[in-house]
């Protein structure tokens, strides 16, 4: 099997790993937002998400010379028998890592896809990454690695204000749009010296359904919310919060398991046995992954949760509308999740945790894809700003703490 053993291949590993985990979020938020039940996305992502990892572990997995201490995955499959705790713990990673994502995909209906990613990112990295750094025995440099947890602290902190600062924007523009409705008034212009929006709407337009809306005003987000397949108009934020503080307790456990499976720290395999390799463990994390998440949406198909409208199989099967984009999505992440292990393979999982700074990759589509932030106020820039400025510094320490593992 192929091992990433250098320094620069383990950063390598991370930065694609970030660019592909920043962006499929971002692919399913588009589909939620056009209107794609979750349930027929996230069965579609899950397919090519599971292809992912089986194409790593098949090819990959399989180069070189198998040898007693670094079996390729075909030798190592094949002695399950002697490895069971090690898988479980794989096993384990990947059932809190499919909570954790599905999670999140209905916390980006409350509370928008960029403060999802920063809150979920930022307590991953702070639990996650204390964590790793204990198990794989302090190889990265502590001076290093904690600053950086620190700031992905204090990043979680502004996101939350982003939020806030965000919501209250958004019922501005709302509040003086009904007013205006309410009063017939032909035509709406809000312009104050303490915001920086301003919205232009013709109530005979909205009404023959010729307004264009643009990004960020009043009406661009009530076409989004018409068109979009759960409705979260008058829910309360903390359901948002309390969905995305869970995600995050879900997701900052899965690179801490995987790390047990693939080094044993805890000694519970046998004298003589091998450690699971990095491509075994992702192979059996990414199937309890697929096959937790098939179930549960399978189950959401008819017994949907927090207002998604039902559905059935053959309305799964038929629906292609947006199918590609929900592929595309399940093998940017599975090759991104690839990736962050052997990166962490190679140089810790605590510095590979770099690549929870997705939302410097998500708030991007958010406001290409979305017109997230569009023609909101002063303040609500200043604390982007800060978020991103946040992140960037946190990747940078991150990734700096970097150590080289000891061969097991």
């Amino acid at each position: 099997m192929y091992l990433v053993e250098s320094k620069a291949g383990a950063i390598t590993c991370m930065l694609f790993s970030l660019l592909f985990l920043g962006t499929w979020p971002a692919l399913l938020t588009l589909l939620e937002r056009r209107g794609r039940l979750p349930q027929h996305t996230y069965l579609d992502y899950t397919i090519t998400n599971l292809f992912a990892a089986t194409l790593i572990a098949f090819t990959v997995g399989e180069i070189g010379r198998s040898s007693m201490e670094q079996p390729n995955f075909f030798t190592q499959l094949s002695q399950v028998q002697d490895n069971w705790p090690s898988v479980w713990f794989a096993i384990a990673g990947g059932v809190v890592l499919s909570l954790g994502n599905l999670s999140t995909q209905y916390a980006w209906a409350f509370v928008g896809l960029s403060v999802t990613e920063v809150i979920t990112a930022s307590i991953t990295v702070v639990i996650g990454t204390t964590l790793n750094y204990y198990l794989d025995d302090k190889i990265n440099k502590a001076e290093i690695l904690f600053p950086g947890v620190g700031c992905f602290l204090i990043a979680v902190c502004l996101g939350s204000a982003v939020h806030a600062s965000n919501a209250a924007d958004n019922k501005e523009k709302l509040d003086y749009f009904s007013i205006d409705s309410n009063n017939g008034v032909g035509t709406k212009d809000v312009t104050d010296s303490t915001r920086t929006n301003t919205n232009t709407v013709d109530m005979n337009d909205l009404e023959n359904g010729e307004e264009e809306a643009k990004a960020g005003t009043a009406l661009f987000l009530i076409e989004v919310e018409n068109k979009r397949a759960m409705k979260v108009f008058g829910k309360s934020t903390y359901i948002g919060l309390a969905i995305t503080f869970f995600a995050g307790a879900c997701l900052s456990l899965f690179s801490p398991a995987f790390n047990l499976a693939t080094n044993d720290q805890w000694h519970t395999l046998k004298d003589g046995v091998p450690h699971l390799s990095v491509y075994t463990a992702f192979f059996y994390f990414s199937v309890s992954s697929s096959l937790l998440a098939t179930i549960l949406n399978f189950t959401f198909l008819y017994r949907p949760v927090l207002n998604a409208p039902k559905s059935s199989l053959m309305c799964y099967v038929n629906d292609w509308d947006g199918r590609g984009w929900a592929l595309l999505a399940g093998l940017l992440s599975g090759f991104g999740n690839g990736l962050q292990f052997i990166g962490g393979q190679a140089a810790g999982y605590a510095a590979a945790d770099a690549v929870q700074a997705l939302p410097l990759v998500s708030t991007f589509w958010g406001v290409i894809l979305f017109g997230e932030y569009r023609r909101s106020s002063g303040r609500t820039y200043t604390l982007i700003a800060g978020m991103l400025i946040m992140f960037i510094a946190a990747v940078a320490i991150l990734m700096a703490s970097a150590g080289k593992r000891k061969s097991n």
